[in-house]
């Protein structure tokens, strides 16, 4: 019985068999993979899709702070120092960023975190004010508050980025795209 459905599964060229397929790594993804991540990266998101151009730099480092770096000397963050964060060339729309739960935020990380929109926002820590982050896009002007990142309670913060697959998040903007085009 196991070598039929097994069989029908993976050499049957029928559209059920794709369906099931398809339904059938979808169960696994969702319910087995990604909860395994998170338990294994200790954080309830382990994977997002980034779906802003927030955090490009367009060009190399030398050219994003001729065009960003002002706002960060402002600040007190020099070349130097931002040239020793993590992910100092930022990530594009459509990379897929893995994340780790961790209380030990600082200056310079990307974080992912629930702010005031529909969905979490990954950008980098620029100011640590008490027990609160302040963050900020490296392709934004600002941190901007209607967005809930100038006071980012720890509570807040769903992970920390540690890792960059380029363009895969392509797939998850397309599928939810589409969705949302069939919605209307």
């Amino acid at each position: 019985m196991l070598r039929k459905i097994w069989r029908f599964i993976w050499h049957d060229d029928s559209l059920l068999s794709w369906v099931i397929s398809v339904a059938l790594a979808f169960v696994l993804v969702k319910f087995i993979i990604y909860p395994g991540l998170g338990l294994i990266f200790n954080t309830q998101l382990p994977v997002v899709a980034v779906v802003s151009s927030s955090m490009e730099h367009k060009g190399n480092f030398d050219s994003f702070w001729e065009r960003q770096g002002g706002w960060y000397e402002n600040n007190g963050i020099t070349k130097q120092e931002f040239s020793n964060y993590p992910m100092t060339n930022g990530f594009n729309k459509g990379d897929i960023i893995f994340l780790y739960g961790s209380n030990k935020i600082r200056e310079g990380d990307v974080i992912v975190f629930k702010g005031n929109s529909h969905n979490p926002i990954i950008h980098r820590v620029v100011k640590i004010n008490n027990n609160s982050y302040q963050t900020k896009g490296d392709n934004n002007n600002d941190s901007f508050e209607q967005l809930g990142e100038t006071n980012i309670n720890p509570e807040k913060v769903v992970g920390k980025a540690f890792l960059r697959i380029p363009y895969l998040g392509w797939v998850k903007i397309i599928f939810t795209d589409l969705i949302n085009l069939v919605r209307k």
